[in-house]
């Protein structure tokens, strides 16, 4: 495809979601920005959040990490799946019965107010982070297939990926954003079918029998890593990152849970988690075997992207036709976007309600107060993502999400955890101080994880240390 063309469908998907927005941002209220009117259907839920769990940075990176680590991402992913039933069967009840807008509220009625801004501060960090990540990696490949063509500089594509999503958010927020995910997640499980059926044919490979025999004859098929409890893909270790990972990512943060947050009661909820988390390993099988696939026909070809760079290569090729690379391109904007715009409304909800506590401004004023945070948050996610294009150059980005998710993330899994399993009350004043020493030590921890542990490296399991080194803290200034 041309970069003329690259433009041309961009500006036609994006047309769609403004049309979504504009019926579904009629009622441009804070209850309907923030909880959707608590009327959302939970399968609609459920669907769009497979779009928003995977985004970008699956779409890309796990196929791309096939040929160096296997199918060993599958032992993470069934990790997932029991951090979804904990969040299921543990935290939504909690939510529910407090009927919050924002999660952390329950660290305010729980310990104070102090923990309640700690909380909130966790959660901003954290997804301003894990949002840029995975917008890097996808303006990246667009200023690769479109922009660079033109002559046009990275942060100014940055800056119109970030308008673009503003534009479709700033009335309907998560209203809107249910419905978009849901195309969106449409969208990107049909460029991976589509990529999949391309790859078979140029493969020799006709039905799916004998998709499924290559991929299960394949030595990049490898799932279970349980010879070395050193490697850092040793399923206990995985296992156990992918069960807090989800806790932490999904259960503990405001993005994730605002949208479980719109369904009409518990049970819906609960409903859409399990639909979700059963859905979910599939399509990330599904994942796996594309970038199987996709590293056999590089290697059939001679062609010598990797990592981040196989899947926009191999599908930008003259040889794939114009059909599959649209909707590989719209695969990418699909799974970049589902997770962004819900990133942008999450942290604008977030700041309203736990930093500025909107709740308490005069009522005329909180609409243009939730738009001009709205706003901010938009140029915040700008100057980060333009930050990281100098950090990470060769990198698979899921990897660093996950390195960075369990430092930032870390002190929201103790501070939940304490208040949740214990009855112990906290010198309140005094949490921030644990919330920072903790994520500093867990980093030296992992630095010198091999000399202190005869060999064994941390690897994503460095979230549960994290998390334990927090609760262990709050332990020291409990309340006698």
């Amino acid at each position: 495809m041309s970069p003329t063309q690259i433009i041309f469908l961009i500006a036609a998907y994006f047309i769609v979601l403004i049309l979504i927005s504009y019926f579904t941002g009629q009622e441009d209220s804070n209850d309907a920005f923030f909880k959707a009117n608590k009327s959302a259907p939970w399968y609609l839920v459920a669907f769009g959040m497979i779009g928003a769990s995977l985004s970008g940075v699956t779409f890309i990176s796990v196929p791309g990490a096939v040929e160096t680590k296997q199918f060993g991402y599958l032992q993470v992913v069934f990790g997932y799946f029991f951090g979804y039933l904990v969040i299921a069967y543990v935290l939504l009840p909690l939510y529910y019965r407090m009927n919050l807008t924002s999660i952390y509220t329950y660290l305010r009625d729980r310990f104070g107010n102090t923990s309640y801004k700690t909380g909130s501060v966790a959660f901003l960090i954290s997804r301003t982070v894990g949002a840029a990540f995975r917008l890097f990696l996808v303006a990246k490949v667009l200023q690769l297939l479109v922009f660079d063509n033109l002559g046009m500089p990275f942060p100014v594509t940055v800056i119109i990926t970030i308008a673009l999503i503003w534009l479709y958010t700033f009335k309907g927020g998560i209203k809107t954003i249910i419905f978009t995910d849901t195309l969106q997640t449409l969208f990107m499980l049909i460029s991976v079918v589509v990529t999949i059926s391309f790859l078979a044919t140029a493969l020799d490979l006709n039905g799916m029998s004998e998709i499924y025999t290559n991929v299960k004859d394949s030595a990049m098929s490898k799932v279970f890593f349980l010879d070395d409890s050193n490697d850092a893909q040793f399923f206990i270790k995985s296992f156990l990152a992918g069960m807090f990972i989800t806790i932490t990512m999904t259960g503990l943060d405001q993005d994730m849970m605002q949208k479980n947050l719109t369904c009409r009661n518990l049970k819906d909820a609960q409903k859409n988690m399990v639909v979700f988390s059963i859905v979910l390993i599939f399509v990330n099988i599904l994942f796996l075997a594309l970038g199987l696939m996709l590293t056999q026909y590089a290697q059939q070809n001679g062609i010598t992207a990797t990592k981040d760079d196989l899947f926009p290569t191999i599908a930008m090729m003259p040889e794939i036709g114009v059909l599959t690379s649209a909707f590989f391109i719209l695969g990418l904007i699909a799974a970049a976007y589902s997770s962004a715009d819900s990133a942008l409304t999450s942290l604008t909800t977030s700041f309203c309600i736990d930093i500025i506590e909107l709740d308490k401004k005069p009522e005329d004023q909180q609409k243009g107060i939730r738009k001009r945070v709205h706003i901010m948050v938009s140029i915040v996610l700008v100057a980060v993502i333009i930050l990281f294009d100098s950090l990470f150059k060769d990198v698979s980005v899921i990897w660093e999400l996950f390195k960075a998710a369990g430092y930032t993330y870390g002190p929201l899994l103790g501070l939940f955890a304490f208040g949740i399993l214990t009855k112990a009350e906290l010198k309140d004043n005094y949490v921030w101080i644990i919330a920072v020493i903790a994520p500093i030590l867990s980093y030296f921890i992992n630095m010198y994880s091999a000399e202190l542990f005869n060999g064994y490296k941390i690897g994503f399991e460095i979230l549960i240390v994290n998390g334990l080194l927090t609760y262990l803290g709050l332990i020291l200034i409990r309340r006698k």
